[in-house]
């Protein structure tokens, strides 16, 4: 699966309107285009170079030492370290979010190899809109290391879905060893779920939602990543990680990117309604604004990184 295919086959063999997902250019080969199709990620091998992620590397290493402090990030430390043990220093960092505002980390976002390929996915007009780099810690022995299966598209006011891409780095060797991705192929083509905090007894980091209901026979892969490896999948794709069983922290840098023609949707009512509460609190704590809106966060998170910034 993490194989990067060259292509074989012609397109008469499979007509154009079974193409939901992915666009016509001349990036993707016909099988790499099927595979998405038909499992909702695609791997490519060997994308990002060392050299960048080493700068990636140490420019979270220094957002840990508070020697830079971008406006907007949030750092986030695993559930099991109490916040009087907290000390800044990357054995104590589980996540950044909302990195746009470093310009150093913002570069994995602007990337060409990146691009390229995104743009088989939402088009030409692209924004990044949600941008994390992970630093899974070494499990406490409490599994909170784990990420609970789950869609990203909980997480998103704004729509259409298959506008929607996840580029997924590995910053280094990952495996089941040290809690890689985990897929269900196909459930990209499902609805989305009501997704909630799972009922875990060693607890369950902030935000970390999971689906209550889903197909437990439905076949798992688990992605086996090389460093500069990166996956691509759709936001209803279920997925997630197991608990990082080595003794060192298994490094991941993303971002969500979406077609500028996306439009923001109004979740109340819906299944999202509470993480919309959860990240509209965060938001007015740490901003101190009473008024602030969902679609607020998501327009501040936002940035325009090919073509133009047209509805997000």
């Amino acid at each position: 699966i993490a194989r990067h295919t060259s292509g074989v086959g012609s397109l008469a063999s499979f007509h154009p309107q079974q193409f939901q997902y992915t666009r016509e250019n001349n990036v993707l080969s016909l099988e790499q285009r099927k595979f998405y199709e038909g499992n909702g990620f695609l791997v490519i091998k060997n994308l990002v170079s060392d050299a960048d992620i080493q700068r990636f590397r140490n420019e979270f290493e220094r957002i840990c030492r508070e020697e830079v402090k971008p406006f907007g990030l949030l750092v986030m430390r695993d559930v099991s370290i109490p916040k009087s043990e907290y000390v800044p220093s990357e054995k104590m960092i589980s996540k950044v979010q909302d990195f746009q505002g470093d310009e150093e980390l913002f570069r994995y976002c602007t990337l060409p190899e990146i691009l390229k390929y995104v743009e088989c996915f939402t088009g030409p007009n692209i924004m990044a809109m949600h941008t994390m780099l992970i630093n899974k810690p070494p499990d406490s022995g409490k599994k909170t290391s784990r990420h609970p299966l789950h869609q990203d598209l909980h997480y998103f006011p704004f729509r259409p879905s298959n506008s929607i891409v996840c580029a997924w780095t590995a910053m280094e060797h990952i495996d089941r060893n040290n809690g890689c991705l985990v897929v269900l192929p196909g459930t990209h083509k499902g609805p989305l779920k009501p997704h909630d905090y799972p009922q875990w007894e060693g607890g369950v980091n902030f935000i970390f939602h999971g689906i209550q209901d889903y197909d437990k026979n439905n076949a798992r892969v688990h992605l086996v990543m090389e460093k500069g490896d990166t996956v691509f999948f759709h936001p209803l794709l279920i997925h997630g990680s197991g608990r990082n069983k080595s003794q060192g922290f298994r490094k991941a840098i993303s971002c969500h990117f979406a077609d500028a023609n996306c439009h923001y949707i109004d979740v109340e009512g819906t299944s999202q309604e509470n993480i919309e509460k959860e990240v509209v609190n965060v938001a007015r704590k740490k901003h101190g604004l009473k008024d602030i809106t969902l679609k607020d966060v998501w327009t501040f998170r936002g940035r325009v990184v090919k073509g133009e910034r047209i509805n997000l």
